[in-house]
């Protein structure tokens, strides 16, 4: 996040989009008649839809199931003058926006429908008919909504007057290129979801600045065009991200099952070993130790590889009268991994046949004559397999967790990765061709392409990784944040779990939301009044803010909001914008930190 942000009230265009006419004229004295000249030219912009790169982001994000029912949603837009390229109409000035947030819950959300634009003020909801323009196709499509009117009504609250609007978006200046906020003029109710329409507002105003309905009276409809929208639910007041992050810290535990109290298997599961069932070659069936890449802690011990068989790694302890199948377990998987992939099974031996022809020219001098060079190195797509696999991509999960109980809900465990199960896994995926001793030997010789360095990780089972699509997580290798560790892996294995591997060893863990979930947040007092801390010129603690009492269905008068927060902090209400309400609207994005004593804030 840039060290300073700056809240801009507006940034109209250069020329709105439209049509223009504009006419030249000129008289010289020496001819009575002056010379004219016409030109007709448009500005083409947005108008009833938008391109997917135009929407940077939004918040709530789209999905989420965390408690944002004190959050006033926002969407962010690429194109900082977007929302001030066309007009509402009625008394507008130059700040109103032409685009509006509307949330509807699920009982209320009216059902999308693509028209084109010669449709789009056919039947009964009421919408005026948008001026034409000369660069508008008539088959253009768009997405419309129509919603009642007394729906309606109650959801723009103070919006259906158009001085209110322009508290309604702003621009963000900060260290990348500007962007356009939109912001939502009410609240998600808690424990329902949500959809949220950016709507266009071009021209709904009529000539005293309140919303036209038109025609519709009552439970009539109302037509509004739809530019983008996006869901989220309200799905627990437990749900919010500090309070997740932290149930987090307090689940944390080595990833090992729950102890039994059996002083022989203690030293087993500490080293993260469960058992499992073993199916023998012989047809009879035990009980056997398993492992899969997740250690807890440094392993010791030299890999064997290559071998020509997984029996080759199996271990035997005979404390407690059971195998080890979790490197045999890791060569199986490895080889089954690559002959599943008939394109690079096909590669890697043609490769391993180019490369013992390769060595017999090298060890035998029988070539007096020139022969043709042989490509001995390794094919891209091999090369870039073995090391997907290195980083675990491909590997079934009950590989990686074999029993849940290593991973319950809403828990974290950090984990150290195991080169020799690596090891094992990478050499039975190139054990492809490798049919005698020669092949192993050459093998030995010519090892695969792929470096092991120190890597360690974290597994994150919660509603945390659903509910915050835009999660972020960041390890340092000591207590102060630092030089991040490098990143090499962060992939969601299901809805609810993600896996995140590093380069070195883990000291400090930070999960955050991405800079861009700067949100607005009002402070609800548990009634249908609501507060909002304000802050100084400075930053620091502002005065005390009068509460307010809510409009219908939740919708927050930001107007009425603004004025209120102008007369508290002693400035003229003329002199309060958007941007200065902005400011005092914005809450910062929450990062909680894992150290080895638990989390804190940061």
């Amino acid at each position: 996040m840039p060290e300073q942000i700056t809240f801009v009230g507006h940034q109209r265009p250069g020329l709105p989009s439209g049509d223009y006419h504009i006419t030249v004229e000129q008289r010289i004295d020496l001819d009575p008649e002056p010379f004219t000249a016409s030109r007709t030219f448009s500005v083409a912009g947005d108008r009833f839809s938008l391109p997917q790169a135009a929407v940077l982001s939004v918040f709530p994000p789209d999905g989420s199931l965390g408690d944002h029912s004190n959050v006033l949603p926002h969407i962010v837009l690429k194109r900082p003058s977007l929302p001030w390229e066309r007009e509402p109409g009625g008394t507008a000035g130059s700040t109103s926006p032409w685009l509006a947030l509307l949330l509807f819950t699920d009982a209320e959300r009216p059902r999308p429908r693509t028209v084109t634009r010669a449709e789009l003020t056919r039947g009964t909801a009421s919408i005026p008919e948008p001026a034409a323009e000369r660069l508008e196709p008539s088959d253009e499509k768009m997405t419309v909504i129509d919603v009642p009117r007394s729906l309606l009504a109650e959801v723009l609250g103070e919006l259906s007057d158009v001085r209110n609007l322009p508290y309604t978006a702003h621009v963000r200046r900060g260290e990348g290129p500007d962007a356009a906020l939109v912001i939502g003029g009410r609240l998600p109710p808690a424990g329902q979801s949500c959809t949220v329409h950016l709507v266009s507002l071009e021209g709904r105003y009529d000539a005293s600045g309140q919303f036209a309905y038109g025609s519709a009276a009552g439970d009539s409809e109302v037509r509004l065009v739809s530019l983008y929208n996006w869901r989220f639910a309200c799905a627990d007041t437990e749900q919010t991200f500090a309070t997740l992050a932290r149930k987090l810290g307090r689940s944390g535990a080595p990833f090992r099952l729950p102890r039994i109290g059996d002083p022989t298997a203690e030293p087993f599961l500490d080293q993260g070993l469960v058992p499992v069932r073993h199916e023998l070659l012989e047809g009879g069936r035990t009980v056997s130790w398993y492992r899969g890449p997740f250690a807890t802690g440094p392993v010791d011990g030299e890999s064997v590889t290559p071998v020509r068989s997984p029996d080759r790694l199996l271990r035997y302890h005979p404390d407690t009268g059971m195998f080890d199948v979790g490197y045999a377990s890791a060569w199986q998987l490895g080889r089954l991994l690559t002959l599943r992939s008939a394109g690079i099974a096909t590669e890697l031996y043609e490769w391993k046949r180019r490369r013992s022809q390769h060595h017999l020219r090298e060890v035998s001098s029988a070539y007096p004559l020139a022969v043709t060079e042989i490509d001995s190195s390794c094919p891209a797509p091999v090369a870039t397999f073995l090391n997907d696999l290195s980083l675990l991509r491909g590997v079934p999960f009950p590989y990686l967790v074999p029993d849940e109980r290593l991973l319950p809900t809403e828990s974290i465990r950090f984990v150290t990765l195991d080169t020799l199960w690596l090891k094992a896994l990478i050499d039975g995926a190139f054990s492809i061709g490798r049919l005698g001793a020669a092949d192993a030997a050459l093998d030995r010789l010519h090892p695969p392409p792929v470096k092991y360095p120190r890597t360690t990780g974290v597994l994150i089972r919660s509603d945390l990784v659903s509910g915050y699509p835009d999660l972020l997580i960041d390890a340092y290798p000591g207590a102060r944040a630092d030089q991040p560790l490098p990143v090499v892996r962060r992939d969601k294995l299901s809805a609810n779990i993600m896996l995140c591997l590093f380069r070195g060893d883990i000291a400090r863990l930070d999960v955050h939301q991405r800079p861009e979930s700067l949100h607005f947040a009002i402070e609800p007092d548990g009634t249908n009044r609501f507060g909002k801390a304000l802050r100084n010129a400075s930053g620091g603690p502002g005065p005390d803010l009068a509460l307010l009492t809510y409009g219908p269905r939740r919708t927050i008068p930001l107007r009425t909001l603004a004025d209120a927060m102008a007369d508290a902090l002693s400035i003229a209400r003329a002199d309060f914008g958007p941007g200065d309400f902005a400011r005092q609207m914005i809450e910062t994005a929450e990062r909680v930190t894992y150290l080895a004593t638990g989390i804190t804030p940061a």
